[in-house]
């Protein structure tokens, strides 16, 4: 079964809390604070796998749940860290958040892409001993593990898309210019998933190809298999418009290319906009010098399409196609590869509001006029944050400003020179 797009839960892990613990040992009467800190929670990684084409592990799995980290002990011991869970995924997989739509992550690489961060383990009371504190009865927790709904929508990584109606031939090309082997039969919609296929054209050198089924009329609007497999050409660089020149089930070929390139148009106007060739299979059964053929011939001209025919029953033409196919692609665009819609704020966000449980935010106003901010989602960002550091701390102030907390504190009066304490954080307000 061919599955691409799927919605699936994610959540790492909570970092663990630190330990309050104090030195014991036979004649040392004062062995101050030993708690260790708590361990790393376990984060959700994704990478891809390229011995996967489909999301079909996906379809009865779809909750993943890394480890906590392990709370600290006494002694200094550190509390274990959590489990990494990794994510394998075909390439040319999209993750993408479920709330708003927009693209985290293009899986078109080898590089791993941490989803979901883990929450960092607390430290514990022998970091909080002072001069004047030398016993501190209390320790940091740790903060929460980033959770998240994301979709997975697989685009596939062909260079060249197979487009037609069905039963024109696009599966018997594939299979004779490639080491794909689809099922092939003499009915529609044999095909009812892409197929890929490696074609070589040198011994270091070829292209991917795809084959697209079930391309009808009324596709976009969900006819045939079409809408459900359009996804898979938006990558292409060159479309290879396959038709059935012979005419044996009675269609036409123009009116076939003028249905099948409305319904790309309908879908993306990108699609629309991409190079074809026309590609007239089933030549050697074909007249090549009857008006009908002729009549094609001037339309395709007269669009600027280049026409070629071939035949998948004997291989007629389609050394030539491979060899015309290699020389575009030279001069094509490279592979489409989509960047993040989501900016490093928005992520910080997300990653420290997790859950749909811990975005409040409440603004209260202590004695002294001070304006204390607090909320989950804000805890776990301060435990994420390096206020030593410039670039992290402006990064912070990014996160409070799109997020909303400044116009929330000057909605409650705070002004400019007012004090605003987050949690172990305090600066002065200035807008």
């Amino acid at each position: 079964m061919f599955i691409d797009y799927v919605q699936i839960h994610l959540k790492a892990g909570d970092g663990g809390a630190g330990a309050v613990a104090f030195h014991r040992e036979k004649y040392v009467s004062h062995g101050g604070p030993d708690g260790g800190d708590g361990g790393r929670g376990g984060n959700i990684i994704f990478r891809v796998d390229t011995g996967l084409n489909t999301l079909l592990p996906f379809r009865y799995k779809k909750k993943f749940i890394a480890q906590n980290g392990e709370n600290g002990k006494g002694n200094k011991f550190h509390g274990k860290n959590g489990e990494d869970i990794t994510i394998l995924v075909p390439p040319g997989t999209l993750i993408k958040d479920a709330e708003t739509g927009k693209i985290i992550k293009d899986m078109s690489d080898d590089e791993p892409f941490v989803c979901c961060k883990a929450g960092r383990g607390g430290w514990g009371n022998r970091h909080f001993a002072t001069a004047t504190r030398q016993i501190p009865m209390f320790a940091k927790s740790g903060t929460k593990g980033e959770e998240r709904d994301v979709i997975l929508e697989l685009k596939m990584l062909a260079e060249v898309g197979l487009i037609g109606y069905p039963s024109v031939g696009k599966s018997s090309i594939l299979a004779r210019i490639s080491a794909a082997k689809p099922k092939i039969a003499a009915y529609h919609f044999t095909t009812l998933s892409p197929n890929l296929g490696v074609v070589r054209t040198g011994e270091e050198s070829g292209f991917v190809a795809a084959d697209i089924p079930g391309l009808i009329e009324g596709a976009a609007d969900g006819a045939g298999l079409g809408h459900e497999f359009l996804r898979h050409i938006e990558r292409c660089r060159l479309l290879w418009h396959v038709v059935d020149v012979s005419g044996s089930e009675g269609r036409d070929p123009v009116l076939d290319i003028e249905a099948i390139n409305l319904e790309l148009s309908r879908y993306s106007e990108t699609l629309a906009k991409l190079p074809q060739l026309i590609v007239a299979n089933k030549s050697d059964i074909t007249d090549l010098e009857d008006e009908s053929v002729k009549e094609f011939e001037t339309y395709v001209t007269a669009s600027g399409w280049q026409l070629l025919y071939v035949s998948a029953a004997t291989g007629e033409g389609l050394q030539e196609l491979v060899r015309i196919t290699s020389r575009l692609l030279e001069e094509l665009p490279p592979l489409t590869v989509y960047e993040s819609e989501i900016s490093p704020e928005e992520q910080a966000i997300r990653s420290a509001k997790g859950g749909a449980a811990n975005k409040e935010t409440v603004i209260t106003r202590a004695d002294n006029g001070t304006f204390i901010v607090e909320g989950e989602w804000l805890y776990n960002l301060v435990g994420q944050t390096n206020f030593e550091d410039y670039e992290s701390l402006n990064f912070f102030q990014r996160v409070l400003q799109k997020s909303g907390v400044f116009e929330m504190l000057e909605e409650r009066g705070c002004r400019d020179g007012d004090s605003v304490s987050i949690y172990d954080f305090e600066f002065d307000f200035v807008k």
